[in-house]
C-alpha cells in the first residue's frame, strides 16, 4: 500500500428513493411506497397524468420537501441541505426575472455563490455562447421567444454546475414546432455532459427522446419501467427515430398503460 492519501471513488448512484410516502394531513397519499434508483449519469424521465406526483417526487429529491416515511439519498447524502446542494432545480416555465439581462438572470446561481460579478457575467457569457444565445446577453427576458427563454433556463441551471438537474416540465409552455427543436438542441447539449438529469413531463416522446429510462408514475406509485432512447438517438434526425419501429412500439405501450390509468385527467 502506498503512502499517498486514497482517494475515494466517485458515487455509482447519483439518487435513491427508498420507499417513500408522502401524505399531508386529511388529505389522500400523494406518493406511496416510491422505490427509485438513478445511477450516476443517467438520464431519468418520469411521466404520468397531472397530478400523480411527479413534481411532488422531484421536490422530494432535491430537499425541498419532507417524506413522510421512507429515505432518500443525493451521492450519498441523505440531509434535505445536502440534496439540495447537489442538485440544480429547472421549475416549469422560465423563471427568468424581467428587470435582469438574459446574462445576470444565467449569472444568479453564481452570484449567489458569491462568486465576483466580473467572472459570474463571463461564465454566464460563456454558457449562452455554447447554448447559442451569445448574441442576446445583454437584452431582456421579453425581447426572446418562448424557446429562447427556454434555453436560457437551462443555461442558468447548467451553470449552476451541479451534478444532478432535476428539470418540472422544462418544455411544457412551448408549442409543438418549437418544443421539437428545443428537445433536439437539449439531446444534443447533454450528451457526454455525464450529468444526472431526472425530468418530469406528460409528453411521451420527449421521455424517450431524452431519457435513458422511462419510469411511468400512477396513483401516486411506480407503475412501469422502459428503456428510453437518449443513448440510441446520438447522431440520428428526430425524424428518423420517430419512424422506428421499436420506437413507436414503446410509444404505444407506454400510451396503453397511461391510458389504464384511473384518476386525474392528463
Amino acid at each position: 500500500m502506498s503512502g499517498g492519501m486514497s482517494v475515494p471513488a466517485p458515487p455509482t448512484v447519483a439518487v435513491t428513493v427508498d420507499h417513500v410516502d408522502l401524505t399531508y394531513p386529511k388529505n389522500p397519499a400523494v406518493l406511496t411506497d416510491v422505490h427509485l434508483t438513478v445511477p450516476a449519469g443517467e438520464h431519468l424521465a418520469v411521466i404520468g397524468r397531472s397530478g400523480c406526483g411527479k413534481s411532488t417526487l422531484l421536490h422530494l429529491i432535491g430537499g425541498l420537501l419532507t417524506p413522510t416515511a421512507g429515505d432518500i439519498s443525493v451521492l450519498g447524502d441523505a440531509e434535505a441541505a445536502d440534496r439540495l446542494s447537489h442538485c440544480a432545480l429547472m421549475p416549469q416555465g422560465d423563471s427568468l426575472l424581467p428587470w435582469f439581462t438574459v446574462r445576470d438572470n444565467v449569472a444568479v446561481p453564481l452570484r449567489n455563490r458569491g462568486v465576483a460579478r466580473r467572472v459570474a457575467r463571463e461564465r454566464a457569457t460563456a454558457m449562452l455562447e455554447r447554448c447559442g444565445l451569445g448574441a442576446w446577453a445583454t437584452s431582456r427576458p421579453s425581447e426572446l421567444s418562448g424557446g429562447m427563454r427556454q434555453r436560457a433556463a437551462l443555461a442558468r441551471a447548467l451553470l449552476a454546475d451541479k451534478p444532478v438537474l432535476l428539470a418540472d416540465e422544462p418544455l411544457g409552455a412551448l408549442d409543438a414546432i418549437t418544443r421539437g427543436e428545443i428537445q433536439d438542441w437539449l439531446s444534443e447539449l447533454l450528451t457526454g455532459t455525464g450529468a444526472t438529469l431526472v425530468m418530469v413531463t406528460h409528453d411521451v416522446d420527449e421521455a424517450l427522446l431524452l431519457a435513458d429510462r422511462v419510469v411511468l408514475l400512477a396513483d401516486g406509485a411506480v407503475a412501469g419501467d422502459w428503456p428510453g432512447w437518449f443513448s440510441r438517438r446520438v447522431g440520428r434526425p428526430r425524424s428518423d427515430v420517430l419512424a422506428d419501429p421499436d420506437f413507436a412500439a414503446a410509444r404505444a405501450e407506454i400510451l396503453r398503460c397511461l391510458g389504464n390509468v384511473k384518476g386525474a385527467t392528463a
